[in-house]
């Protein structure tokens, strides 16, 4: 599961589901961590000091990255129990994207060859999950490069349990980030369905199997309209920030209801399903304890029905028990350069057991914790009880 958002580019407008005890401070060796530059982001403090960020919990390092994968982001976890990990690089794109695959507590090169949008030249992989068809989907976020609706829906056709070819299933996204599937349904994100009505809307998308099967070269979407493909709509209030980025993160809990949250504002939403898999209301929930300003990256354990939430501008990992909806933070961390594992603007996050993947996205925009893109560039983890 895994998507499915998201900070600046340099200088560009905005951005951002085997189990063991021990860890590494060093991916094996086809990883090993360089020493580049430091990139420097266009941010600032929350406006307080950066001491009175509490330190919560304590998340541990499963391995660092070099800086040709410089913003790790979805997790999914595929059929022979590893967990893969998406690198849109969008932190310092002069490196081509890349999906890795997690096997313990290092990683290794799974796809190096992703295919780029033939506009911008780039690849963007954000979210991912394997669908019923046994092939791989993911999202490519082509926003920071184009905001001309050019973001993608890609398949990736598994042969024999290896990738092989890949092609464009959806497109004319504007900013494509979750993927989930639900039965014989794919729940995509678009953090910037803008309508023209509505410069500030996002939403959420659905696509059968069946129809993913049937068509004949891509499905092409219709920006800037109710495209038949929209299950709800958003709209992001912009705070301080300045981000506009709306429905992000996405997953379902136990009776089958979808939840997403906003990117630009925090507000966490329950959409109920009908049995027939149509909505039937869709609700911004009144969230109680532990204030959450920016939803990124979610998942929801179905046994407990709790949602863990990456607070990408808090720096933070926040639960919400969706049976009271009270808000507990689990980890945070001041502004950090990720070293040791701790916190470094989290994006996603993936459970599997009682362990809970983290992705350090590391590429902020104003008035995150997370000040700047640095090395090093980190998977993090923490132990569930």
């Amino acid at each position: 599961m895994n998507p499915k958002f998201l900070p600046l580019l340099i200088g560009g407008a905005l951005l951002a589901s085997c189990q063991q005890n021990s860890t590494k401070t060093e991916a094996n060796t086809s990883l090993s961590a360089d020493s580049t530059a430091t990139t420097k982001a266009a941010a600032d403090t929350m406006g307080v000091p950066a001491d009175s960020i509490p330190t919560v919990g304590s998340p541990k390092l499963l391995f660092k990255l070099p800086e040709k994968y410089n913003t790790p982001d979805g997790l999914a976890l595929a059929p022979n129990g590893n967990v893969l990990l998406s690198i849109p690089n969008l932190a310092n794109n002069s490196y081509p994207a890349a999906i890795l695959e997690i096997v313990g507590d290092s990683a290794k090169p799974y796809i190096t060859n992703l295919p780029v949008e033939p506009t911008t030249k780039k690849a963007a992989p954000m979210d991912l999950a394997f669908g019923p068809d046994g092939n791989l989907y993911y999202a490519e976020n082509q926003y920071e490069n184009s905001k001309k609706f050019v973001s993608r829906l890609m398949r990736v056709r598994m042969q024999n349990g290896k990738p092989g070819p890949i092609e464009t299933a959806v497109d004319s996204f504007a900013l494509a980030n979750a993927v989930v599937w639900k039965g014989n349904k794919l729940y995509v994100t678009d953090s910037q369905w803008d309508m023209a009505d509505n410069d500030k809307g996002s939403a959420v998308l659905v696509f059968t199997l069946d129809e993913l099967k049937r068509a004949k070269g891509p499905i092409h979407l219709k920006p800037k309209t109710k495209d038949p493909h929209v299950l709800t709509m958003f709209t992001t209030k912009v705070n301080e920030t300045g981000v506009d980025n709306g429905a992000d993160g996405l997953d379902y809990d136990s009776q089958g209801n979808f939840y997403t949250g906003s990117f630009g504002d925090g507000t966490f939403y329950k959409m109920t399903m009908k049995p027939d898999g149509t909505l039937a209301k869709q609700e911004a929930l009144p969230l109680k304890g532990d204030k959450i300003t920016c939803i990124d990256g979610l998942v929801i354990d179905r046994a407990s029905d709790k949602a863990y939430i990456t607070g990408a501008r808090q720096n933070a990992i926040f639960v919400v028990n969706l049976k009271d909806n009270t808000v507990t933070t689990l980890a945070q961390n001041p502004d950090t350069d990720g070293a040791g594992g701790k916190l470094d603007q989290p994006a996603e996050v993936l459970l599997k057991g009682k362990r809970l993947y983290i992705s350090d996205y590391d590429n902020p925009v104003k008035h995150f914790v997370n000040t700047k893109s640095d090395a090093p560039h980190t998977e993090s983890y923490i132990d569930l009880k």
